[in-house]
């Protein structure tokens, strides 16, 4: 196996024994292969048109090779003849003839044959020029984030043919071989203009679902009674596990991005929302096992589990572990039994934290935000967001945000705020010093506050005090890159490390025309933002 698409890639290059997700050789080289079947599929795809089963399988497929999602060989399999079938369903309907190995791909019948095509399908054999395969190597991982998000907008009846024929015509361009280097930059600016019409799409589903977000204050301690802890963004999960324990005597806590559910009107009015139990993805080994209720995941953020819980976990939707109980459909009967088998968790009230700052919020009040820049009371904005991990050098963004002066305002969204998010900022003028945006699928927020604030002191985003200061793991925060570039946003600072699929010269090009830069110390990048 080789697979270097998130940030704790082995040595910094690639994992090649076994993924440090937990992913094993069989499962990379199984989706090495769906993802060659994706391709084949395209090219069929793109002469057909729009059709709402193969889009849609596209998008389950593409997330399910997303990191930490769906470590099950079996079931990888079987979207590998699903894929299939659709390919030949697609054929036939298109009524053209296509040549070549792509076009003609066709799965071995059994597991182990489909292992060893998988094999034959790695990332060596992209492309043979190493800045071309790179960048192909971008164009698809942003794919596989636009995905993600798609799937949620999906879940709530939200869909763009633009957006699902850019799917389509991106996946079949990755095998064409014509097709050189600014043409594969020119594609991935372009994944990066459709993520934001499908962030779009998304935050208008949540909205539509459940309310703008507003500000809310969360409990981090425990309430007497049973419980289940929902991990993962998926947010009509989240509501369907609330309408299914109402009145029931469990109480329900969020995990991880699941946090900022609390936010939300039409999730917030469920009483027995009580709280978020434990921080970032990568704690949940540890903290999981002090938590006696029953467990869900219902996106990417699996790890392995340990045996003192995986009696009591369960998964959902696209995400599966070997060995885990996988729940399929809308009744989560099974995740609620258990629950109230299960020992009931003490009352034991803990401290309380804000979330719910989308931009409809920080929009609401934004005479007051802008009043107190003109009057120098906030001197700069600070947009420390992303993706945690568990890799050394992440306390880069603890003291970050310790640092920051008293007269700045801290943005912040996606998991990496559980760096930080349980300090003490205080507020300038009644506005909180630190902004918990949501989710790292509530980019679109950001993005629309940064605008809204630009229109507002009549400038570019590039020219306001707003320095962007960004923590990445996984390929979704590769396609909210992939948007930022699109918009023209510059000076971004990203860590902790660089990713290993970023050539010299690739990086040399975003350096050249983004100045983007690795992280390097608080003191000298801050140094450096402030002027």
């Amino acid at each position: 196996m080789f697979c270097n698409q998130c940030e704790q890639a082995a040595n910094g290059t690639g994992c090649n024994i076994s993924g440090v997700c937990g992913k094993k050789p069989d499962v990379a080289a199984l989706q090495d292969h769906l993802l060659y079947g994706l391709k084949s599929l395209a090219l069929y795809a793109v002469k057909l048109g729009r059709n709402a089963e193969i889009d849609r399988f596209t998008i389950e497929g593409l997330f399910s090779t997303v990191t930490n999602v769906d470590f099950e060989a079996a079931r990888i399999g079987d979207l590998i003849k699903r894929c299939y079938e659709l390919k030949e369903k697609a054929k036939t309907a298109a009524g053209v003839t296509i040549t070549g190995p792509v076009a003609d791909w066709k799965p071995a019948d059994d597991l182990a044959g489909m292992v060893a095509q998988g094999e034959a399908h790695g990332l060596s054999t992209l492309h043979v020029n190493e800045d071309i395969r790179s960048v192909i190597e971008i164009l698809t991982l942003g794919l596989k984030g636009m995905a993600a998000y798609m799937d949620h907008a999906m879940i709530l009846g939200k869909t763009d043919d633009e957006v699902m024929a850019f799917f389509q015509k991106a996946l079949a361009a990755t095998t064409d071989a014509n097709l050189g280097l600014m043409d594969f930059v020119g594609l991935s600016m372009e994944c990066g203009k459709q993520n934001l019409t499908v962030m779009g799409l998304l935050n208008t589903a949540h909205t539509d679902a459940y309310g703008h977000p507003v500000p809310t204050q969360v409990q981090l301690g425990t309430k007497a009674g049973k419980a289940i802890l929902v991990s993962g963004h998926d947010l009509k999960m989240m509501e369907e596990i609330l309408k299914q324990t109402e009145g029931k005597g469990v109480n329900v806590y969020t995990h991880g991005e699941m946090l900022p559910a609390h936010g939300y009107p039409g999730l917030k009015k469920y009483s027995h929302l009580v709280g978020n139990y434990g921080g970032a993805w990568q704690d949940q080994a540890k903290e999981f096992a002090n938590f006696p209720g029953a467990i869900i995941f219902n996106t990417n953020c699996i790890q392995k589990p340990a045996e003192s819980y995986t009696d009591r976990l369960y998964t959902w939707g696209l995400v599966a572990w070997p060995g885990v109980k996988h729940i399929d459909g809308w009744d989560f009967t099974p995740v609620i039994n258990k629950a109230l088998e299960c020992p009931a968790l003490p009352e034991n009230p803990g401290q309380e934290i804000l979330t719910g700052f989308g931009h409809n919020a920080v929009l609401g009040v934004a005479d007051k935000v802008i009043a107190a820049v003109k009057s120098g009371a906030i001197k700069h904005f600070f947009l420390v967001g992303g993706c945690d991990g568990a890799k050394s050098g992440r306390n880069y963004y603890t003291e970050f945000a310790e640092k920051a002066p008293k007269d700045t305002v801290i943005l912040t969204l996606a998991c990496g705020k559980y760096r930080f998010n349980k300090l003490e900022f205080g507020d300038i003028g009644g506005i909180p010093r630190l902004l918990d945006v949501g989710q790292c699928n509530d980019a679109y927020s950001a993005i629309q506050i940064a605008v809204a604030l630009a229109g507002a002191f009549e400038c570019g985003v590039n020219d306001l005090p707003l320095s962007m200061v960004l923590s990445w793991y996984e390929q979704k925060a590769v396609v909210i890159l992939l948007t930022l570039f699109h918009l023209g946003i510059k000076n971004i600072k990203l860590g902790p490390t660089l990713p290993a699929f970023i050539t010299p010269n690739v990086l040399n090009f975003l350096v050249e025309n983004f100045n983007v830069g690795p992280i390097t110390t608080v003191d000298a990048d801050m140094k450096a933002m402030l002027g």
